[in-house]
């Protein structure tokens, strides 16, 4: 974004999670003449933020987020990195443009999919008078591309997998549960919920150690945007944590969905993933029923 645009629109302030995610889209805005705001969520957000402006809010503390924005002239939010847990109930703290959403904002973090909670927390944020925006709009160099990223590409039995895993990850996603699915030979073994990416790969690892997953077959972990997701939070993403527990889970492979999913640290996943004998690529969902 050149810097005559961005300025009119108001400064960006980057709500940080945890991973390295925030850091390259603090980067990525830097760099095209910005001086981002991070906002660094409280026991959820690391690194060294030392570079940067920065200041420290708890989730769910909209009052606070309100100062923020006031004190900072901020126009645009980006929201990045993960979240490990909802807020508790002493935890939330509004303002007057949104005590009238303290209900449904109560009801949402009760009984709300991932999906319903971060589009209740873009209307929060907006209602501020701010403009959410993606992650992918400050840093579209993160988005994957079509097709392979390193030097394996995945062979007939893993266009199978991916077709039966991205069937299960579409349905998923439907319910707002998780992104992303595991098939082995065919079978879907693993399903993303609440634990995240990682830690379902962990599983599937276990799983095939203790001989409930056939080892003679490699099977592709899909991960797929959910249908009705607001693309301004939260798209899947994959990194050198991905590659490494893919790895270790035996499969032969990650898809992700091009264009609607963040690479992490692109040039260390294709190194690692090519080291470990791993296809990464990007796949178009409408082709999806036919592997690529």
């Amino acid at each position: 974004m050149p810097e005559a645009a961005a300025a009119s629109s108001g400064r960006l302030a980057i709500i940080a999670g945890e991973g390295r995610l925030p850091h390259y889209v603090a980067q990525a805005a830097r760099d095209s003449g910005e001086n981002p705001l991070i906002l660094t969520l409280k026991n959820e957000a690391g690194g060294d933020w030392s570079g940067f402006d920065a200041a420290t809010i708890g989730v769910g503390d909209m009052a606070g987020l309100a100062r923020l924005i006031k004190r900072h002239g901020i126009g645009r939010v980006v929201m990045s990195g993960g979240v490990k847990r909802r807020p508790d109930f002493k935890d939330i703290h509004v303002n007057l443009k949104t005590i009238a959403k303290l209900p449904s904002t109560i009801r949402t973090l009760l009984s709300g999919g991932d999906d319903a909670v971060l589009k209740m927390v873009i209307s929060l944020i907006e209602a501020q008078g701010c403009q959410v925006v993606g992650a992918q709009d400050i840093a579209p160099n993160l988005l994957a591309n079509l097709g392979p990223v390193g030097r394996h590409a995945p062979d007939d039995a893993a266009r199978r997998d991916i077709a039966r895993a991205g069937e299960a990850a579409e349905l998923l996603g439907r319910l707002d549960v998780g992104q992303g699915a595991v098939s082995v030979g065919g079978r879907v073994v693993a399903l993303e919920g609440v634990e995240g990416t990682d830690a379902m790969l962990e599983r599937v690892a276990a799983l095939r150690q203790a001989g409930r997953i056939s080892a003679k077959r490699r099977g592709v972990i899909v991960k797929l945007c959910k249908p009705q997701q607001d693309i301004r939070a939260d798209l899947p993403s994959i990194g050198r944590s991905t590659v490494e527990n893919a790895a270790r889970a035996g499969l032969a492979g990650i898809a992700v969905e091009a264009g609607r999913a963040l690479v992490i640290e692109r040039e260390a996943v294709c190194a690692l993933a090519d080291d470990l004998g791993l296809f990464v690529c990007g796949i178009d969902r409408s082709l999806a029923e036919d592997g690529l």
